[in-house]
């Protein structure tokens, strides 16, 4: 269940995670005050693919393979979720 990789620096994956958190912060004001709600459907979107991103992250910091299959369910709810969403608004005007 655990690997270890040493082929990437420990740095390179902090400033990724502090990237991860900016994207994170920058994403979840849009949620909040974004300007339509389609605007918030993207940021929600993004933010699903932020938390992938964080769960591989992990896997690579940790070592604990878990955290990929985590990612793809992640992968899958959003996307189903996304194209529910917009047949919804196909058929209703919002």
């Amino acid at each position: 269940m655990f690997f270890e990789i040493t082929i990437i620096p420990a740095w390179v994956l902090e400033v990724c995670q502090w990237m991860l958190a900016a994207a994170v912060v920058l994403s979840t004001i849009r949620v909040i005050k974004g300007p339509s709600f389609l605007d918030r459907v993207v940021a929600l979107d993004l933010l699903a693919a932020l938390t992938m991103a964080q769960c591989v992250l992990l896997c690579l910091i940790g070592g604990f393979v878990p955290y990929l299959e985590i990612a793809m369910a992640i992968a899958l709810i959003s996307f189903i979720a996304t194209v529910a969403l917009v047949r919804y608004l196909e058929h209703n005007d919002v």
